[in-house]
C-alpha cells in the first residue's frame, strides 16, 4: 500500500477513487509515563517516553487507514493528513487520527 500526503503519485496515474479512509487511535498514558514526562519538563530535554508514545498512535493510526483503504479494493492512499489531539478530564489521553482518499493506481 502507497501512502503520500500529496494528491497525485509520480509515475503512476489514479483509475478509481474509493473513499476517504481514515484511521484513529486513542492511547492514555499512564501515570508512570506522565511522571517521567513531568521530570523532563522540570530538567528540561526530551521526553523519550511521550515520543515513543506519539509513535506507536501514529503508526496504528496509518495502518488502520490503510488496512481500511485495502478492504474498499483500493491499492493506494493520496491526500494523507494526520492530526493530533489531547483528551480526557486530566488531559491524558492521545488521539491520533490519519485520513486520505483511498484510490487505485495503475
Amino acid at each position: 500500500m502507497i501512502s503520500t500526503t500529496t494528491p497525485t503519485l509520480e509515475g503512476y496515474e489514479i483509475v478509481e477513487y474509493k473513499s476517504i479512509v481514515f484511521g484513529e487511535v486513542i492511547q492514555g498514558i499512564n501515570f508512570v509515563k506522565d511522571f517521567s514526562a513531568g521530570l523532563s519538563n522540570i530538567f528540561g530535554g526530551r521526553s523519550g517516553s511521550y515520543e515513543s508514545e506519539l509513535l506507536k498512535s501514529r503508526e496504528e493510526a496509518l495502518r488502520e487507514m490503510e488496512e481500511r483503504a485495502a478492504a474498499m479494493g483500493a491499492n493506494a492512499v493520496v491526500g494523507v493528513d494526520i492530526d493530533y489531539e489531547i483528551l480526557g478530564s486530566a488531559n491524558n489521553m492521545l488521539m491520533v487520527t490519519a485520513s486520505g482518499t483511498a484510490v487505485v493506481v495503475e
